[in-house]
């Protein structure tokens, strides 16, 4: 069967832009629908009777932001999530997912290693498709665990220190990163190429018409499911 097209750095930016002022989204309700995406993935992966204990590692930007929503989910679907979140900002939307979580009594830790150690998987929801350039403190300690641990993971979007179009990088912490499994938001990212694992596309709320306009495929969701599986490269299982 054909692969999905991919989406680009410059078309998935663009998209962005499009859905929250054309479209009429605002950001936390993309940010809802992308992390009800992972929580459904982790679902699909494994259910919480087998991998109760989930710690989720945020970066400050959109992709953290889908990390602390899928981890609320992740709550109430019965997991345990701990929340790694070093580089908190005063956002008030993340301020605010921040809260949701400790209402739910969701524990944060500063201790990635040792939390890691005690987990039965782990989400990666640090860095996503705009990421470029270095990986800075305190995020190479803690990509290198990613990339060396056992435990395995459900990256976000993209594998943290993977650059959208040229994949995982040849030095530095992320080298020889390559997840158990991927979360593709909207479509796939040129980086698929590089990827082995278990590959899932989630963010259902695109019209036809967009995906067209931007050169990607709907995948074909099922029933009330908000992902769908497809070969680590991207082609249709």
């Amino acid at each position: 069967m054909a692969a999905l097209r991919t989406l680009g750095p410059k078309a998935a930016a663009a998209l962005d832009e499009e859905l929250m002022s054309t479209g009429a989204y605002s950001i936390d309700q993309l940010m809802e629908l992308a992390g009800l995406a992972v929580s459904q993935a982790m679902f699909a992966l494994s259910p919480p009777q087998k991998t109760p204990k989930i710690l989720v590692a945020c970066g400050p930007g959109n992709n953290g932001g889908d990390g602390l929503v899928a981890a609320r989910h992740l709550y109430h679907f019965g997991y345990q999530p701990t929340m790694y979140f070093p580089k908190q900002t005063k956002n008030e939307l993340y301020q605010r997912l921040r809260t949701q979580l400790e209402h739910l009594k969701v524990p944060f830790t500063d201790d990635f290693i040792g939390a890691a150690g005690k987990s039965d998987y782990i989400i990666d929801a640090i860095f996503g498709f705009s990421f470029s350039g270095e990986v800075r403190e305190p995020f190479p300690a803690v990509i290198r665990a990613l990339a060396e641990g056992e435990v395995p993971v459900l990256a976000v979007d993209a594998p943290s220190s993977w650059n959208i179009e040229d994949g995982p990088p040849k030095d530095g912490p992320g080298k020889g990163y390559n997840p158990h499994a991927l979360v593709s938001m909207t479509a796939p990212k040129p980086l698929v190429k590089w990827f082995k694992g278990r590959h899932f596309v989630g963010g259902r709320f695109v019209s036809q018409e967009i995906a067209e306009k931007y050169g990607f495929d709907v995948p074909p969701y099922q029933g009330s499911d908000q992902v769908v599986e497809i070969g680590s490269h991207g082609e249709r299982l």
